[in-house]
């Protein structure tokens, strides 16, 4: 199943009450392929189409497409702050990479 981190359900709730739309859903969405494997995006989104599939974490409400739940189930979604900035962190151990570039990790 796919985890929200208890801060980035924080982050999210906060951000949700701010924008005045509790009802909203963070959607998982395929936003590319990159040598390092799959990489996804995040959205808030208030529609569920026929070919979504609905879990819950932490409090949040995720949507995504069924092919993504089936490659994403061990994924989690992270909220960091560094020296580098702050944000959301997908993480998805079973996306793997293709080993070419030499520089993936």
């Amino acid at each position: 199943m796919i985890e929200v981190t208890e801060k980035a359900a924080a982050e999210l709730k906060t951000l949700l009450e701010q924008e005045g739309k509790p009802e909203l859903a963070l959607r998982i969405f395929v936003a590319g392929v990159a040598c390092s494997g799959v990489q996804y995006g995040l959205a808030l989104d208030d529609e569920v189409g026929e070919d979504d599939v609905t879990v819950e974490s932490n409090g949040i409400k995720l949507v995504m497409a069924k092919d993504i739940e089936k490659s994403f189930s061990e994924g989690s979604i992270d909220y960091i702050e560094d020296e580098n900035g702050k944000g959301f962190l997908i993480r998805n151990p079973s996306a793997g990479g293709c080993g070419t570039c030499g520089g993936c990790h």
